[in-house]
């Protein structure tokens, strides 16, 4: 999968929008490999939020299942890697199993979803993926039934609410008409506060690049006029709510919000030691941190900023 700051997104976003319907990892580490599973998810039996609140991707989280998304057209080689995958998680649950003298059904197995902006027909005649529209709609395509795998083709999902949440996984076009219809979804929807701050913090680390690709460009132009009128609603709410506090942990939560997405932009994570350095960065004005961050080294950060050990 393409490096971040797409690969972040996608799963800071599936983690947000699937953490109401169950338990979801993210770069879960297949046990024996340096491979990692993108995205882990176990339904909860009592969701915070019916499952058809996410159309299809609700469907998908039904049960167990490894979601892997991809920025790019996926290709066969990452297609077989995540299988590899999917045999891997299985074959330890089946191993598990047989040493507990219990019994599994294949289809108490993961499903693994790989999710594509586009794919091939040659790609999808490569594997025997085919559709199955009798159950599932246009642009889902499986393959065996023991394979447990099926190839999610955005660009050919039917653009209605049901795919939506797909959809904002996608590129382009494709991707640009869906967070316009995100946009009219009413304030008070489950998911759109979260799915906001997911996108806002996909724009700061796009803003903070020094060189964008056009349709990086025009991505950062689409997300402004969501994101601005965002802010102005929830300004406008805690003015009228007369709720100083609020503003002011809101402006807290932005700083934050941009701090953290400079630090995953520069160093490609956040491990204890740079999250450390976060609240001292805090108390500096915006324009003073992140002339900082973008000047200072790791290790110029952390004698700075970070929690002196005690001697």
């Amino acid at each position: 999968m393409t490096k971040f700051p797409y690969d972040r997104y996608a799963k800071d976003y599936l983690k947000e929008v699937l953490s109401l319907l169950g338990k979801v990892e993210t770069e879960q580490e297949v046990p024996g490999e340096t491979r990692q599973i993108d995205v882990w998810f176990a339904p909860s039996p009592q969701p915070t939020v019916s499952p058809d609140v996410l159309g299809v991707l609700g469907r998908f989280a039904a049960s167990l299942c490894l979601i892997e998304p991809f920025r790019m057209a996926v290709k066969p080689r990452q297609i077989r890697s995540c299988m590899g995958k999917l045999i891997d998680v299985c074959a330890r649950i089946e191993n598990e199993a047989e040493r507990n003298k219990t019994r599994i059904e294949d289809s108490e197995l993961p499903f693994l979803w790989i999710l594509s902006p586009t794919a091939s027909t040659a790609l999808l005649d490569g594997f025997k993926a085919t559709p199955d529209e009798a159950n599932w709609l246009q642009g889902i395509y499986f393959l065996g039934r023991y394979e447990r795998t099926a190839i999610v083709a955005i660009h050919k999902l039917p653009e209605i609410p049901s795919t939506l949440w797909l959809r904002l996984l996608g590129k382009n076009k494709i991707q640009e008409r869906a967070i316009k219809e995100f946009r009219n979804l009413p304030a008070t929807h489950p998911l759109k506060t979260n799915v906001l701050l997911v996108l806002s913090n996909l724009q700061a680390t796009l803003q903070a690049k020094k060189r964008l690709q056009e349709s990086e460009r025009t991505l950062i132009m689409e997300l402004s006029p969501l994101l601005i009128q965002w802010r102005e609603e929830s300004l406008q709410q805690g003015l009228q709510q007369g709720l100083q506090q609020g503003l002011q942990q809101g402006v807290l939560r932005e700083r934050r919000t941009t701090i953290e997405s400079f630090l995953k932009a520069r160093f490609g994570s956040i491990d204890e030691q740079l999250s450390s350095i976060v609240e001292p960065l805090l108390q500096l004005a915006p324009d003073e941190f992140s002339l900082l961050l973008l000047e200072l080294s790791r290790a110029e950060l952390l004698a700075r900023f970070g929690k002196q050990s005690p001697t």
